[in-house]
Order: C-alpha cells, then structure tokens, then sequence
C-alpha cells in the first residue's frame, strides 16, 4: 500500500518541496512506495521553484481515509483533509507548534524550532545517510529561503544557514541569496490577483480555546502596490469571516525589505488584537515593526488572548 507524503492547506514551498524530498528520501530507505502530494493550487513561488529544478507537481489528494500518510510543515487537524483523523499518520516532519492530530499507534516524528520544514528534511537525509539529488537539494534550499525570509525571519536559526549554504553548492547553485530574490519578485506578484487570491496564498485557520482564527500572510519586496487595494482585502476578510464562521481573520502583508508587516483585521473583538500586539488599530489597521513570522510573532501572542 502506498504513503502519501504532504503538507497542509494552501500549500507553501515548503510543504510542497518537503513532499518532495521526504517521499525521495524514505523511498530510498522503505520498502513501501511514497507519494508526493498536496492538498490544493500551488503558489506562483512554489511554480518558480519547480521549474528552476525541474521539479514535478506533487499529486492532488483531497480525502485520505483508510490511506497511510506523513505530514510535513504542520499537525494541526484543521490543516489537513476533513477526513485525517480516517487515515493512519505513518509520520511528522515539522517546525511549528505541536497540534492536535493523535495517532493510535507508534509514529516517526521530527520536529524542531528552526525556520523550514525543510531544514528538518535536511538532517533527516543526512541521519539516513541518503545523497540529495541535485535538483532536490536545489528545491530544499529555495524552500528554506523562502521560509526564512532569506535569513531575516526570527525563525532562522544557524541550522537552517548551514543547510542552505551546503544544498547550495550541491545543488551547483554559486549565489543562492541572488536566486532567492528573484524567487520574491515572483513572489511578490500581484497583477490580475483577486482579493480572495491574495488572502488566501498563504492562509491557515487556527482553534483558539473553540474560537476559529484565520491568518493569512503575504511577503513581498514592496507591500506599497497593495495600498489602492486595502479597503477590497477588508471586505473579502469580512466575507471569508462570515461563511466559516469565524472570530477573527488576520492578513500580515510582510515587506521583506522594511523587515515588517502591515495587519489588517476583521474581528468581533478587536481589543484581542490590539492586546496581543500592545498596539492600537487605526481604521481596522496597524504597522507591526519587525513582525515577519507568523508561527513566532503572531501566534503565540494572538492565541493567549483567547
């Protein structure tokens, strides 16, 4: 019976590329077959990062139930397939904070406070003494850049520094951070996108103490593009608040080169936010200085408030 191997919804680089390199990585080492897979529409980044290095598009998998799986880049259920908790979780690959998803037998599980998923990735191939192919290991590397905002993110650590520079010159690639920019101009894309597409590019609602957060970010070169279109981004965040019933809907628009996020927010109680962040919103608004990590500067703090 084949494993299929993936990430939450909405999949980033990192969930897509971790599909990647984890199913070429156990298949060298299992005897069961490893799928690469994901759960939804991949990025214009994610495109970006295939097609620098020749990568195939994981397969779409939408329902798992009676299927073997391995999660990477999350554990939280509300992340998954509605029907997860159907499916037997063979193994975890992770960065964030542990979630909710049980198993009933014994599981792999490595998860670390580093900055990619993909970093983890990285020790695992070396723990298994398995080669990186060359065009993986330029995936892995492109993914841990865009996780790490190119080493700004509070996230990085010196581990994930160190992976990106030696799956940098596996991958035959002499100037990564060069790379890595043209990654966040694609990146950085907003033409013809609709309000709904940029809410939700990378988006992932969250159980706060029985109440539904959901929290999206968009990390661009300049977020100024985005000002004419502020008040349409609102009140798509109203709409995705009122048909999934949630409390409260976050969108950080993240400008790598100011090192900081501009957050909007919609929200049945807006003094939670103002107290997560010890800030005061204006016209529904706040710049947030040097918040560029959602799992380190927004959650943790958000999540008390509930």
């Amino acid at each position: 019976m084949s494993v299929y191997v993936f990430g939450h919804r909405n999949p980033d680089s990192d969930s897509i590329v971790g599909a990647i390199s984890i199913a070429y990585l156990k298949n060298q080492v299992e005897d069961e077959e490893y799928i690469p897979a994901r759960q939804g529409d991949i990025s214009a980044e994610t495109q970006f990062i295939l097609d620098k290095f020749d990568g195939e598009l994981p397969v779409l998998k939408t329902s798992v139930a009676g299927e073997k799986v391995f999660l990477v880049d999350d554990s939280d259920s509300l992340l998954f397939q509605d029907d997860i908790k159907e499916a037997t979780i063979l193994g975890i690959v992770d960065h964030h904070k542990l979630g909710d998803l049980t198993t009933n037998a014994p599981l792999e599980m490595w998860v670390r406070p580093i900055g990619c998923s993909n970093t983890v990735v990285y020790e695992m191939y070396k723990s298994y003494g398995v080669e990186i192919p060359k065009n993986i290991a330029g995936m892995m590397m492109l993914a841990i850049l865009s996780d790490t905002v190119i080493f700004k993110s509070p996230t990085c650590t010196k581990v994930d520094t160190k992976a990106v520079k030696e799956l940098a010159a596996i991958a035959g690639v002499e100037d990564y951070k060069k790379l890595a920019m043209e990654m966040f101009i694609v990146k950085s894309a907003v033409d013809g996108a609709s309000a709904r597409d940029l809410n939700t590019r990378d988006y992932k609602e969250f159980n706060m103490n029985d109440s539904k957060v959901g929290v999206g970010q968009l990390e661009m070169v300049d977020i100024t593009v985005l000002e004419p279109r502020e008040e349409e981004l609102l009140e798509d965040m109203r709409k995705m608040k009122e048909e999934n019933g949630l409390h409260t809907v976050l969108i950080l628009l993240t400008d790598i080169m100011k090192e900081g996020s501009k957050l909007l927010v919609v929200s049945d109680d807006e003094s939670k936010i103002e107290a997560a962040f010890n800030t005061k919103l204006e016209n529904h608004k706040a710049w947030l200085d040097k918040v560029l990590s959602r799992k380190k500067q927004v959650i943790p703090f958000v999540q008390p408030q509930f």
